[in-house]
């Protein structure tokens, strides 16, 4: 399945919320969330680069079919 092109930053956001992550903190334009031993950190851009989706969901140990589940 291909990665989505067209998510923002706060659409990344809520997935994660409703994934069970927990917002922590926001550093500059980058918010921090945290689940346990998880702690992905999502830019608030316009748009997500595929490549970066990946790395936010490697970092919240979640496949893309669980994160698409909530969007």
């Amino acid at each position: 399945m291909k990665l989505p092109r067209d998510l923002s930053g706060e659409e990344v956001c809520r997935a994660l919320v409703r994934l069970g992550f927990e917002f922590r903190r926001q550093s500059g334009s980058h918010r921090h969330y945290a689940k346990g031993p998880l702690h992905p950190c999502v830019p608030m851009h316009r748009e997500i680069r595929p490549k970066t989706l990946q790395s936010i969901l490697k970092q919240a140990d979640v496949t893309l079919e669980e994160f698409l589940e909530k969007l």
